[in-house]
């Protein structure tokens, strides 16, 4: 069998984030509450210096693809109902 890897990139929009300060906040809480809920890793990745856009990649390895794809697939669905920004796209990559 071999390993599986999938990485969910979401594009997060955070329109009430006045500063660097409040952006960092409100990621830092929504990524404790991912690794609560989702045996994932993630990072923020792209262009750190923007008040009110972040992307993150989010990922999953196993074995079974399936099951790569369910944890986030169901993870992405959640990210959408959090509070303190919009998911404004999200996309998924298979290593």
């Amino acid at each position: 069998m071999g390993v599986v890897v999938g990485c969910l990139y979401l594009d997060l929009f955070l329109a009430e984030a006045q500063s660097l300060k409040d952006r960092r906040r409100v990621l830092k809480s929504f990524k404790e509450r991912l690794h609560q809920k989702f045996p994932v890793a993630a990072a923020e990745v792209g262009d750190a210096d923007l008040w009110q856009k972040a992307e993150l990649a989010i990922v999953s390895v196993a074995n079974d693809q399936r099951h790569v794809d369910e944890v986030l697939s169901t993870l992405a669905d959640w990210a959408s109902r959090q509070h303190g920004f919009v998911v404004s796209g999200r996309r998924l990559e298979w290593r």
